[in-house]
């Protein structure tokens, strides 16, 4: 008997925490601050096992490729966890409870019997081949299949909220190519809109980027694997995204005379926010970048470079100082963030004159001149 009641509050406590995670993961929109759900558990410990196992793969598409499977696949292993875990916790209920079941043919009470039966009725299979005969059992089966139907129902709505959260995300990715290169970096997303006669594009484009950090935010905190999906191009991410344009508002608010100061506040705050937050559901302490992002020797490149361009720039020691300031507040956390999600932080500046993914293609030749359209300037020059 205590062996009986054992099973039964066993079988309570699995269902009732598998319950809990279903709606904190599915249907809660709000972070979750308690560290005992066992979705969090289980990313966490799968998570460290796939990027173990990325490094049996050499470095490149093949790595990317496997790492990029996880988010999906993670996915679909948790909700098959969660439906067997509740199939084995009705089980074990029934037959804790020793519910009287009637076979169309002779079988016995054994526990797979049971774990059988708990199945068919909670996919509501309807076999008939083994029923409940006690009113008990019955009003047990009853409350599994519409169980089973409702978490069914409830995942079905899932997937499409999920994927179009991840394709708006992507979406605005994509729009950065040809606007800040590939990877994107501050100083190119700067030459360009120098390009575009000045500075006049900035506002708009920061305004987008605010929105696209504060939806970010709302939809990776209310479904956590999205923070696993990863974009279609190896040198693309939401990270690499992220950090370009945190480096790209910290410039204007800093180094980069312009009238657009305060909406670069208001787009640093969000983007910040945005790590920070998802920096804390990650769990992860923020680590200072090593070797630093930018030097003073690139630093002073990187004005040269924005000169060049026609941009105005702050004079004086205390440009770098503030810059530096600023940096101090996003880095480390975006930092840690690119270390366990193996993500790359793109550069302040790249090296060499950047080939957007647009500009390439199987079928023709990786040229740094390949595919550049002609700009405001060179039209005028003509």
């Amino acid at each position: 008997m205590a062996m009986a009641w054992i099973g039964v509050v066993v079988s309570a406590a699995l269902i009732l925490v598998i319950f809990v995670d279903a709606f904190e993961a599915m249907i809660l929109p709000r972070r979750v601050r308690h560290g005992y759900r066992p979705a969090a558990m289980f990313y966490r410990s799968t998570w460290v096992l796939w990027r173990a196992g990325a490094r049996l793969f050499p470095a490149g598409k093949w790595r990317f490729g496997f790492l990029s499977v996880f988010g999906p696949l993670s996915l679909f292993a948790m909700l098959s966890l969660w439906a067997a875990g509740l199939i084995v916790g009705f089980a074990l209920l029934h037959w804790s409870l020793g519910t009287p079941l009637s076979f169309a043919r002779q079988s016995e009470d054994s526990f797979t019997a049971y774990l059988y039966f708990s199945g068919t009725t909670f996919f509501t299979l309807g076999y008939g081949d083994m029923v409940p005969s006690g009113w008990f059992g019955r009003a047990m089966s009853v409350a599994e299949a519409g169980i089973g139907f409702g978490f069914l129902a409830v995942v079905i709505s899932y997937l499409p909220v999920l994927y179009q959260a991840f394709s708006r995300r992507e979406i605005t990715i994509s729009l950065l190519d040809a606007r800040a290169g590939s990877p994107p970096t501050a100083a190119e997303l700067l030459r360009r809109l120098a390009e575009a006669r000045g500075l006049a594009h900035a506002r708009p484009l920061l305004v987008e980027w605010e929105r696209w950090a504060a939806e970010m935010l709302e939809s990776h905190l209310s479904f956590p694997v999205l923070r696993f999906y990863r974009s279609q191009h190896d040198n693309q991410s939401w990270l690499a995204a992220l950090t370009a344009i945190l480096d790209t508002s910290a410039l204007l608010i800093t180094t980069v005379k312009s009238s657009d100061g305060h909406q670069a506040r208001l787009t640093f705050a969000m983007a910040r926010h945005a790590a920070v937050d998802l920096g804390l559901v990650s769990q992860n302490q923020p680590v200072p970048p090593d070797p630093d992002r930018l030097p003073a020797a690139d630093f002073v490149r990187l004005q040269d470079s924005l000169r060049d361009a026609g941009l105005q720039i702050h004079d004086g020691p205390g440009v770098e100082k503030a810059l530096f300031e600023l940096r101090c507040l996003y880095e480390p956390v975006v930092n840690a963030l690119a270390i366990y999600f193996r993500f790359q932080l793109p550069p302040f500046q790249p090296e060499k004159p950047p080939v957007d993914n647009w500009q390439t293609s199987p079928w023709m030749p990786r040229s740094p001149n390949l595919g550049a359209l002609p700009t405001a300037r060179d039209v005028d020059e003509h």
